[in-house]
């Protein structure tokens, strides 16, 4: 079954107290938990050999999009995954996705998909492929609370921890050892709507002086890799 989703995702960096206390106002009202279980996310980014994609999308262009298989949990070759095509064009952010084994998910994103398989998503999916030379280029990897309210549907909130990355071991079932972009206390929330706050969040958001950010996580990852690349590259220098 292929998911869509059209919305505006808005970004917010957090620390410890600040997070306690929009968690307990989202609970006085009607927000829960999403109990699915495991909250470890895993995407593995596709991009060109020399990054294109992200260092075009860092430059924060009207559109971009972007190529990723995602998992819960940690998956075996018969757990199901999501190849996820993501757009953004002036704010709203355009998500497909279908499900598949992960070993169906790995075979379809390297050789292409059957027919029957993954539809009008694993066709695109190979045609971006095809034509920016794609290759899987880094896993991100972090734990998620997931916030909801059947009163108001529109709203999904966020919260994501402990986000961390690994540009080799591109293998979501490995339980390798990932390189830490954020802080321990830190949290990143994303409010995701149809464009519109309800009035009791926008006051909530003010009152607690959350910062908006525009973080990235593979965006970030990217620059961290090239910084530690540079620092690599001036030490081998000084040893010469």
């Amino acid at each position: 079954m292929v998911e869509s989703f059209a919305r505006v995702e808005t970004k917010y960096m957090l620390d410890t107290a600040q997070t306690e206390m929009i968690g307990r106002a989202l609970t006085a009202h009607g927000f829960r938990k999403s109990d699915f279980g495991n909250p470890l996310v895993q995407s593995l980014y596709y991009d060109t050999p020399d990054k294109s994609l992200i260092r075009e999308s860092l430059e924060r262009p009207v559109y971009k999009e972007k190529l990723r298989l995602r998992a819960y949990g940690m998956p075996n070759l018969k757990s199901n995954t999501f190849v996820e095509i993501k757009k953004k064009y002036r704010g709203v952010v355009y998500k497909r996705r279908i499900a598949l084994p992960l070993e169906a998910a790995a075979r379809g994103l390297k050789q292409g998909f059957r027919d029957d398989e993954a539809g009008q998503v694993g066709q695109e999916a190979r045609w971006m492929i095809e034509r920016y030379g794609l290759i899987p280029c880094a896993v991100i990897a972090y734990e998620r609370d997931a916030w909801f309210s059947d009163t108001d549907p529109d709203v999904r909130i966020t919260f994501d921890r402990n986000i961390a990355y690994r540009m080799w071991n591109l293998d979501l079932r490995l339980a390798a050892q990932n390189i830490p972009l954020t802080r321990p206390d830190q949290r990143l929330l994303e409010v995701k709507t149809s464009g519109t706050y309800p009035l009791w969040l926008s006051h909530l958001l003010w009152e607690t002086g959350v910062t908006r950010t525009h973080f990235s996580k593979y965006g970030s990852a990217y620059l961290q890799d090239q910084k530690e690349k540079l620092w690599t590259d001036i030490r081998r220098k000084a040893v010469c």
